[in-house]
C-alpha cells in the first residue's frame, strides 16, 4: 500500500503530539507520586475516559474486531454483561476502600488487608501479565503495518528487505512509547489515552457507516450472515448451536462474573486511572462515566468485523477456454477475512481436521483497506495505531508502579529517598517495555487476541477477584488464606487448561499439554471454564485454611472490610452525582441493550 503524503502527515502529527505531552509534562515529575499516580489530582471526566481507553488497546480494535468476525454479535457480552455490572461494581463498593485506604497499587492493598506473601504473590503475576498485554498491543501493531504494507516503500528506498517490516514496527512503537511514559508518567499515559479515544471515534465511525450502507444497514447484514451471528442470546441452551461455543451459564459465570469481575475489579491497570482522581467522590464516579460510552462501543468495534465476514470475498479475473471468468481468488477465505499463513512454511496454515484457519485479526485492517481513501486512511491507520500504543503505555504504567512499589521498594531496596524510587520507576518503564517486545513475538501464535488474552485473565484475575471478595466482605478471611487460594486458584487454572483442548486445535499453547480429557467447542468457552474453576478453588481453599488459621484484630481491618468501615455521605451531592443512582441508569440502559440484540 503507497500512502499519500496527507497520510504520513497525520500519522507524523500524532506521533509528534504524543511525545510533545510527554517532554511538557517532565517538568511536573518532581516526586513518584506524581510520576505514578499523577499526584492524585486529575478531574473525574478525564479520569474516566482515561479509565475506559486504558482497555482500548490491541484487545478492543483488533481483537473485538476478530470476535466479531468469529463469533458475531454476541461478542457484545464483553461489553454488555463483562464489562458494565463489574464497573459499576467498583464504583460503588469498591473504590471507597482502594481510594480509602491510601494504597498505591492493588498489590499494596493487598498487603494492608492480608499480607506481605499475598501482595507479593499477586505483584508478580500482574507484573507478568502486563507485560504480555504490552507485548500483544505491539504485536497487533508491527501485524498491522506490516499486513498493509506501510514501510514498504520506505524500506525499499534505503534498500532493506520488506520482511524487516514487523520488527522495525515492533522496535519504532516500543520507543515512542517508551519516550512519552518515561517523561510523563502516569499523566502522560492518561491524557494520551483521552486523545486516543478521540482519534478512535473520529477513525471508525465512517467505517461503520460506510459499511453498513454497503451491506444494506442492519436488516441487510442480518441476511448475509447466520442468525446465530446477529442475537446476542439465541441458542445459548446449547453450546453447540451459538458462535461462541459457550452455554449461558458458562457465558454468565466464566465471563460476566469471574472473568469481569476479576479484570475490572482486580486489575490494577484500570484501577491506577481511578486513583489518579482528585477527591473520592471523583475515584467512584470514575469508572460509572467510563461505563457510558464503554457500552456503545460494540457499534464501532464489534460491526466491521461482522461486516468484513458479510462482504463478498475477493474475485480475480481468469481465462478458461479463452473465456474470462470471475473465480474467489485462491487461499481467499471468507469475505474481507483471509486465510492465515504459517510463518514457518509460508503456506496456508489448517487446523487439526485440515480445515483452512481464517485470520481474524486482519478484519479491521482489511475493512480500512476496502473503504478509507486518502487522508480518512490515514486518520483511520493513526486511530488503529493510537490504540496500540496506548494499551502499550497503560500496561507499562502498571508495570512500572508495581515492580518500584510491591517488589522493588518491599523487597529489594527498603527505605531509599522517594527521588530514588521516582528514578527507579523510569529505569522500570525501559525494562518493562524491553520484556513487552519479547511478549510481542510469543502473541504471533494466536489467530484471535481477544482468546489469548481472555486466557492471561483467566490465570491472573478469576483467582484474585476470589480473593478480593472475600477479603472485601468477610472479616474472617487471612492472609494464610487467600495466599493459598491465589496459589491454588491459578494452579487449577494450568491444570484445566492442560486436559483440555478446543475442538480442531494442535496440542501445545492452546491446552491439551498434559492430556487431552475434554474437548470444549471454542478457545472462548475454554477460557471461561478455565477463569470457572481459578475463581471457584481460590475461593474455596481461601475459605477452608482461613477457618483454620487465626484472623486478624477487627481494629486492624477498619477501612479495609465493607461492614467494618464507614460508608462515604452523599448527602451534600446532587442525584446525578451520586454513585448509587449513576450506576442505576447505567445498569437500566445496559438491560435495553441486551433486550434489543437479544
Amino acid at each position: 500500500m503507497n500512502l499519500t503524503a496527507i497520510d504520513w502527515v497525520i500519522m507524523f502529527l500524532y506521533f509528534a503530539f504524543v511525545l510533545g505531552i510527554g517532554i511538557f509534562l517532565k517538568r511536573f515529575m518532581k516526586t513518584s507520586t506524581d510520576f505514578f499516580l499523577a499526584g492524585r489530582s486529575l478531574p473525574a471526566w478525564v479520569c474516566g475516559i482515561a479509565f475506559m481507553a486504558a482497555n482500548l488497546g490491541a484487545v478492543e480494535v483488533i481483537g473485538m474486531g476478530a470476535s466479531g468476525a468469529k463469533y458475531g454479535i454476541a461478542t457484545s457480552h464483553f461489553y454488555w454483561i463483562g464489562a458494565i455490572p463489574a464497573m459499576v461494581f467498583i464504583g460503588i463498593f469498591m473504590m471507597p476502600f482502594y481510594y480509602g485506604s491510601r494504597a498505591r497499587s492493588v498489590p499494596e492493598f493487598l498487603r494492608l488487608r492480608f499480607d506481605e506473601k499475598t501482595r507479593a504473590l499477586n505483584a508478580i503475576s500482574f507484573a507478568v501479565m502486563t507485560v504480555f498485554s504490552s507485548g500483544i498491543s505491539m504485536y497487533a501493531m508491527a501485524k498491522l503495518i506490516q499486513v498493509l504494507h506501510i514501510l514498504d516503500v520506505p524500506l525499499a528506498k534505503m534498500g532493506l528487505p520488506t520482511s524487516w517490516s514487523f520488527h522495525l514496527s515492533v522496535f519504532i512503537s516500543a520507543l515512542i512509547v517508551l519516550g512519552y511514559v518515561f517523561l510523563g508518567g502516569l499523566t502522560s499515559a492518561i491524557y494520551n489515552e483521552v486523545l486516543q479515544f478521540f482519534l478512535i471515534v473520529a477513525g471508525f465511525l465512517p467505517l461503520v457507516f460506510l459499511g453498513l450502507k454497503n451491506v444494506g444497514g442492519w436488516s441487510g447484514l442480518k441476511t448475509q450472515l447466520p442468525s446465530a451471528f446477529t442475537h446476542s442470546w439465541q441458542g445459548m441452551t446449547n453450546a453447540q448451536n451459538n458462535p461462541l461455543g459457550v452455554e449461558w451459564f458458562g457465558l454468565v459465570m466464566g465471563l460476566g462474573f469471574t472473568l469481569s469481575f476479576g479484570y475490572w475489579c482486580t486489575n490494577f491497570l484500570v484501577v491506577q486511572r481511578a486513583m489518579a482522581a482528585g477527591s473520592m467522590t471523583d475515584a467512584r464516579r470514575t469508572p460509572l462515566i467510563a461505563a457510558v460510552p464503554k457500552m456503545f462501543f460494540p457499534a464501532l468495534v464489534i460491526l466491521p468485523g461482522m461486516i468484513a465476514l458479510a462482504l463478498p470475498t475477493p474475485q480475480q479475473a481468469v481465462t478458461v477456454n479463452g473465456v474470462v471468468q470471475m473465480q474467489t481468488v485462491s487461499n481467499a477465505g471468507k469475505g474481507l477475512i483471509p486465510v492465515k499463513i504459517d510463518v514457518a512454511t509460508g503456506k496456508p496454515a489448517v487446523d487439526r481436521e485440515g480445515r483452512p484457519v481464517l485470520d481474524y485479526d486482519l478484519a479491521i485492517p482489511n475493512m480500512l483497506l476496502h473503504y478509507f481513501p486518502t487522508g480518512i486512511l490515514g486518520l483511520g491507520l493513526t486511530a488503529l495505531m493510537a490504540s496500540f500504543m496506548s494499551g502499550m503505555a497503560g500496561n507499562v504504567t502498571a508495570f512500572n508502579t508495581v515492580w518500584t512499589y510491591d517488589i522493588y521498594q518491599a523487597y529489594i531496596h527498603k527505605g531509599a529517598s522517594d527521588k530514588h524510587y521516582l528514578h527507579m520507576g523510569q529505569f522500570a518503564t525501559v525494562f518493562g517495555v524491553l520484556f513487552s517486545i519479547g511478549a510481542a513475538y510469543t502473541a504471533a501464535r494466536f489467530n484471535n487476541l481477544m482468546d489469548f488474552l481472555q486466557l492471561v485473565f483467566a490465570f491472573v484475575n478469576a483467582p484474585l477477584f476470589a480473593t478480593f471478595l472475600l477479603g472485601m466482605f468477610w472479616k474472617r478471611s487471612t492472609g494464610h488464606g487467600a495466599f493459598s487460594g491465589l496459589l491454588c486458584g491459578t494452579a487449577a487454572a494450568a491444570l484445566h487448561h492442560g486436559l483440555t483442548l478446543p475442538r480442531g486445535d494442535l496440542v501445545g499453547i492452546k491446552g491439551g499439554w498434559i492430556a487431552v480429557v475434554h474437548n470444549y467447542p471454542s478457545e472462548m468457552a475454554q477460557n471461561f471454564w478455565t477463569a470457572i474453576w481459578a475463581f471457584a478453588v481460590c475461593f474455596v481453599i481461601t475459605v477452608g485454611i482461613s477457618l483454620l488459621t487465626k484472623p486478624r484484630d477487627e481494629k486492624e481491618l477498619v477501612g479495609l472490610v465493607y461492614s467494618l468501615t464507614e460508608k462515604p455521605s452523599e448527602e451534600h451531592l446532587s442525584w446525578y452525582q451520586r454513585p448509587a443512582y449513576l450506576g442505576g441508569v447505567v445498569l437500566v440502559l445496559a438491560l435495553v441493550l441486551n433486550i434489543i440484540f437479544r
